[in-house]
């Protein structure tokens, strides 16, 4: 596996591509007691349980640690997100070989970063040093608890326990043939995950195992890898260097050998009717024995064995190829906190997309022929497999689950292959689904709000409304003040049915910002919307916004969310409360087309619901002098551009565009009312009271991203 590295080490924390490359079986060499075997040994992972990983507890609170690393820790303890910080500190005590510091250092850093395979490595090897192995081989399984497809860290474990078991116990060949199992049932569907198998099959071979090596083989030559051609050259190396009866199971061989000799018995009885007329009279064929094999035999029966196995490695192949241009395209397979550009990100969904389409389509050709499957399985008979339906399928969705897991050792920083692999895996286990939600808040993307909200809506839609709660209050704490988790708590107490709840945490998010005024007034609108709409008291929400504009009068917002609710009560007990609410925003320190739509606002109320003319007129009036005060330079620019040239052309356009098309026959109809007047001039002279029906045509005001702030009214001001 490539690496990258800050001076000489990766964030992974290897040293060099070539070092990771390297394979090594370490000889059992004598423990002391303590460490032997005969301790109880941890428990290796069987499979990926990423969900929690606590670190091996070490007693070095009470040791000293030396002035540089103090500082360094806190720089990385202050700033957690900084990878350069830990980076320093790890190399710090790297050079220093200060075991306690080292050991402080990679479990502070590996409970934040735990992809990094490299610094598991290093730890193991700390604990190793100082002749704690069930120590390091703890660290070992941690780390592959929380990175299962490490070919790199599986590897480190083996080798590890072939260099501390003693093999002359009973049971330390088992349990290194058990974590083999372990290590290729996790990681062995990995592309580059050839160094595993090879390690798997020299070993089986070291312990005279040739049947077991076989069996490998023939696993290893289905799993499409970057290697997979030289497998198949091993397997023809390990086949012809043994006796077939050594290597193959005996089911496999007797089967070859009835075969091979019933094939030979034919060709001898045909070449005997050759030679029985040149044999002497009386002489006889000499006879072979039955349990003896001859060298023809023999060959014949490698022959037989490498037809069936090309069958397979034709097929392998055939993966391997529709696989090769998304792995060759996949430059970083490993964890980094350096982001990767689009080319690496596009590239991983679309191999996502092909694996999840194979998938589909090999489960429809399975429906509709089920025997078909296990007719290709028995084509291989050293690994006798269930050739049922419902084994393919599975096998092709553990094969779309790695593909995801590898994407998410690479891509760990990013939500949205999180919340895809979580949609994925929806549909099949909710357990499931919800352990990577898990995985992905607790560990990885702690202080990225998206995957949280994601999360807390996964568990509202099934029914799990304490840990939805859950997870929006532990996000409310990483990231205090962020008004979008806050609104969603609000939200989901709302839709429980718990309107106190919903109202107490508005109310507190009013009562913390009042040092921020924009986020108070912001809370104090939703508050009032609250208490208007669902609460169904508008004398509070009345007071929440009177008491916001104490706080931000120049705030235009608030200005108009009371007008809309004052406009919102009864018409006839309003009409004072309306005026008064436009005229403490005319007195506000408001921009000059705030209060023109205000005063509009205001007048079309009075308008509509007036009980005299001579109220109406007087609102009119205040409505003249605020528009020759404020209005002549908006209503121009509203009127549009003056150039009399733009405005040439743009009759010229108009009048091509009025010739291309045919108006529509529309009957006369007599003007009773004078025309509207010209926006922006003397209302006094354009007519009296009747002439300002257009002025209040004007674009609702957004308000906080939504189209009416009160959403009553919405054929109030028609759009303009």
């Amino acid at each position: 596996m490539a690496t990258e590295g800050f001076q000489d080490m990766s964030g992974n924390g290897e040293l060099d591509e070539s070092s990771a490359h390297e394979v090594h079986v370490s000889p059992p060499t004598e423990m002391p007691e303590e460490n032997s075997s005969a301790t109880e040994a941890p428990t290796e992972p069987s499979c990926p349980e990423p969900d929690s990983f606590p670190m091996p507890q070490a007693a070095e609170d009470d040791v000293e640690m030396p002035a540089d690393f103090e500082r360094l820790w806190k720089a990385a303890n202050d700033n957690p997100q900084d990878f350069t910080s830990w980076t320093d500190l790890l190399q710090y005590c790297e050079q220093e070989s200060h075991v306690a510091a080292s050991r402080r250092a990679l479990e502070a850093f590996l409970t934040r970063y735990p992809l990094c395979y490299g610094y598991w490595k290093k730890f193991a090897d700390l604990e190793r040093r100082e002749g704690l192995n069930i120590k390091a081989e703890e660290v070992c399984i941690q780390g592959l608890r929380v990175i299962p497809l490490s070919v790199d860290l599986w590897i480190h474990y083996i080798n590890l326990l072939l260099g501390t078991l003693d093999m002359n116990l009973p049971e330390s060949h088992p349990r290194i043939r058990s974590v083999f199992e372990n290590a290729v049932q996790a990681a062995g569907l990995d592309f580059h995950s050839d160094r595993l198998w090879d390690l798997y099959v020299e070993w089986e071979k070291e312990q005279g195992n040739m049947r077991n090596a076989t069996a490998v083989l023939d696993r290893v030559l289905k799993v499409p890898t970057q290697l997979y051609n030289t497998h198949y050259e091993k397997f023809k190396e390990h086949l012809n260097s043994h006796e077939p009866k050594e290597v193959l199971s005996p089911e496999e061989y007797e089967e070859l050998r009835l075969l091979c000799r019933q094939s030979q018995k034919a060709e001898r009885a045909e070449q005997a009717q050759e030679e029985e007329q040149e044999r002497p009279p009386g002489e006889e064929e000499p006879a072979t024995p039955d349990g003896i094999d001859t060298e023809e035999l023999k060959q014949k029966i490698r022959e037989q064995v490498l037809i069936r196995r090309d069958k397979v490695y034709q097929h392998n192949e055939g993966e391997v190829r529709n696989r090769w241009h998304f792995e060759d395209a996949i430059k970083r397979p490993y964890f980094h906190v350096k982001p990767l550009d689009r080319l690496q990100l596009r590239t991983w969904h679309s191999y996502l997309d092909w694996e999840i389409s194979e998938l589909n389509k090999d489960t429809k050709e399975t429906n509709k022929d089920p025997n078909q499957a296990a007719t290709e399985e028995t084509e291989v008979t050293a690994q006798p497999q269930e050739g049922s339906e419902g084994a393919a399928v599975v096998h092709d969705d553990h094969r779309v689950r790695i593909l995801f897991e590898r994407c998410l050792i690479a891509c760990a920083l990013y939500e949205e292959f999180w919340t895809r692999y979580t949609r994925y895996l929806e549909l099949q286990s909710v357990d499931e689904a919800r352990a990577v939600f898990r995985r992905a808040c607790e560990i990885h993307l702690t202080h990225k709000p998206n995957i949280h909200l994601h999360w807390a809506t996964f568990e509202e839609r099934h029914g799990d409304l304490h840990e939805a709660r859950r997870v929006l209050d532990a996000l409310d704490k990483t990231l205090p003040r962020l008004a979008v988790v806050l609104l969603r708590r609000v939200a989901l107490e709302r839709r429980a049915g718990r309107l106190d709840q919903s109202e107490a945490l508005l109310q507190a998010a009013v009562a913390e910002s009042k040092e921020r005024p924009t986020l108070h007034a912001f809370y104090s609108i939703k508050l009032a919307r609250l208490l208007l709409k669902l609460g169904r008291n508008p004398s509070r929400a009345r007071r929440v916004l009177q008491e916001a504009l104490e706080i931000s009068p120049d705030n235009d917002k608030l200005h108009l969310n009371l007008l809309e609710l004052e406009v919102s009560e009864d018409p006839w007990a309003s009409v004072e409360a309306v005026q008064e609410c436009v005229t403490r925003a005319l007195a506000a320190p408001l921009a000059s087309h705030t209060k023109i739509l205000l005063s509009q606002r205001g007048l079309q109320f009075a308008e509509d619901y007036s009980s005299s003319i001579q109220s109406v007129l007087s609102v009119y009036e205040e409505h003249q002098k605020l528009l020759k005060e404020l209005g002549g330079t908006k209503r121009e620019a509203e009127n549009g551009d003056e150039d009399p040239e733009k405005l040439n052309k743009g009759d010229d356009n108009s009048a091509v565009a009025a010739s291309e098309q045919t108006p529509p026959t529309v009957p006369h109809v007599p003007i009773t009312t004078p025309p509207p007047p010209v926006m922006g001039a003397d209302m006094s002279t354009q007519g009296g009271y009747g002439s300002y029906s257009s002025w209040y045509q004007q674009p609702q005001y957004s308000s906080y991203g939504y189209q009416n702030t009160w959403n009553y009214n919405q054929g109030y001001y028609p759009p303009s």
